[in-house]
């Protein structure tokens, strides 16, 4: 029983551990909101020296107000800007993540604000001093104390708190979302990010919110199309911008995440294997060692279906009793491993019942044969046999 309790206690924590991770990617995907797609300035050349992705500054504002006004199937698409500052209060400080955005912004990301009050369209007109944080940044800068209407300073700037945003978590690239602080679009480029000649209203990213009607495919597709004709692009010329569906690299790890949860969980399949080829030694030592008892029945009037069907049954009942102890162990086990590694572990009954079936199956096709070779014994063979 030992191989088959050890077959499926492994395969019952493999596949929590797998389930897990698949939740805790739905999560993360959940947190960056849904139908999302994300666009960020594309490489630039200056003389012969190409410049890495960002290096070309001409996404706008006005791009962002074309996207959300001419392509059908497009919610709402918000510009943003963004940068890494310090923020101090009385003797505290902490750098984190400044991102100057608009009111979209919360509605393509799908962002409550949990206390306080809203950014508005007003805010960003008159470029207020108004900044709304993240519960990481409330943290590190308040403590437990009630950040709203604290003053504080970005860059020796004074700004007043005037909303806490609700906790989006760890980001599928492994950011903290919630260390972050967001204050209006023009107040960011006045204050922090400055302009540029060339652009005056630059933005570092668009995030676009799509229906859930639309194609992202197509969505996308006329996004290009759009910015090629707004940023007068040629054939041949390359794209100053990227386009990317936000779910579809998530996805990607998603699927990652799968591949490897089912390769650990077939790995330790392999155990119950191993554990019902010791079921089937056993049964036939146990064949050899009451060749008498079989001799017996058989001379009393048991038939050889009788046999069969008692070898069967106790390979069976081995098999099943190592399953439902592995069970309750891997469970066990799975619970200790994400307590401890704090990682997200999820109970599939079904996976549990299904791999307590797979041990009553390995039960039945290594029970099979040695149960065979006791119902063939002939009964005056038995007999004689000391």
């Amino acid at each position: 029983m030992l191989g088959i309790i050890i077959g499926v206690a492994a395969v019952v924590v493999m596949i929590a551990i797998g389930v897990g991770a698949r939740e805790r990617i739905a999560a993360q995907i959940r947190s960056l909101g849904a139908n999302l797609i994300s666009i960020s300035p594309g490489s630039a050349k200056m003389g012969s020296v190409r410049l890495g992705a960002g290096g070309a500054p001409r996404l706008s504002e006005e791009d962002a107000a074309a996207i959300g006004m001419e392509i059908p199937g497009v919610v709402v698409a918000a510009p943003l800007l963004h940068a890494r500052e310090q923020f101090t209060i009385g003797s505290t400080n902490w750098q984190g993540v400044l991102r100057g955005v608009t009111p979209e912004y919360f509605s393509a990301r799908e962002w409550r604000v949990i206390a306080g009050q809203e950014m508005t369209p007003e805010d960003n007109k008159r470029v207020a001093n108004v900044v709304l944080i993240g519960t990481t940044m409330r943290e590190k800068l308040f403590g437990k104390a009630d950040p709203l209407g604290a003053a504080i300073r970005i860059r020796d700037v004074p700004f007043t708190v005037i909303g806490l945003l609700e906790r989006k978590g760890q980001s599928v690239w492994g950011d903290d979302q919630d260390d972050i602080a967001l204050v209006p679009l023009r107040t960011a480029r006045r204050q922090f990010i400055g302009t540029s000649r060339a652009n005056p209203t630059f933005v570092h990213n668009i995030t676009v919110k799509f229906a859930d009607w639309a194609s992202a495919e197509d969505t996308m597709a006329a996004i290009r199309q759009l910015l090629w004709q707004r940023h007068r692009l040629r054939t041949g010329q390359e794209d100053s911008f990227m386009v990317s569906n936000l779910a579809e690299a998530a996805n990607v790890e998603g699927s990652t995440t799968r591949v490897v949860s089912l390769l650990l969980s077939a790995v330790a399949s392999i155990s119950l294997v191993v554990g019902g080829i010791g079921i089937m030694n056993i049964m036939l030592v146990t064949v050899t060692e009451r060749v008498r008892e079989i001799g017996l029945r058989l001379a009393v009037g048991a038939r050889r279906r009788d046999i069969l069907a008692q070898f069967l049954v106790e390979a069976v009942t081995l098999a099943l009793l190592g399953g439902i102890l592995g069970a309750a162990i891997g469970t066990v086990a799975a619970i200790a491993v994400g307590s401890l590694a704090q990682w997200p572990v999820i109970i599939d009954l079904s996976a549990v019942m299904l791999a307590i079936g797979f041990a009553a199956a390995v039960g039945v096709f290594f029970g099979y044969y040695p149960a065979r070779k006791a119902a063939r014994l002939q009964p005056i063979e038995a007999l004689r046999t000391e």
